[in-house]
C-alpha cells in the first residue's frame, strides 16, 4: 500500500517544547519503555537524573532513540 507523507507512520514522536518535553514525562515514558523492553529502570533513571535537563534528554535518546524521535 502506498501512503502519502501525511499518513506515514513515523513511530513515536516527542516534542520537547511541549508538555511532553518536561522531565517528569520523559522519566515516566522511560519507565514504561523499560517495562515493555524488560530493562532495569533504576540505573537508567539514575543516569537521567544525574545532570541537567540536557543530560536527561541525551540519556533518554541514548536508550530509546532508535524508536523515538525527539524534537527541540
Amino acid at each position: 500500500m502506498i501512503k502519502s507523507k501525511n499518513t506515514l507512520d513515523r513511530g513515536i514522536e516527542i516534542d520537547l517544547t511541549g508538555p511532553q518535553g518536561n522531565a517528569y514525562y520523559l522519566l515516566r515514558t522511560a519507565k514504561n519503555f523499560c517495562k515493555q523492553l524488560n530493562l532495569k529502570y533504576g540505573p537508567i533513571a539514575d543516569d537521567m537524573t544525574s545532570g541537567d535537563y540536557d543530560h536527561l534528554v541525551e540519556v533518554f535518546d541514548k536508550h530509546f532513540g532508535t524508536f523515538v524521535t525527539l524534537y527541540k
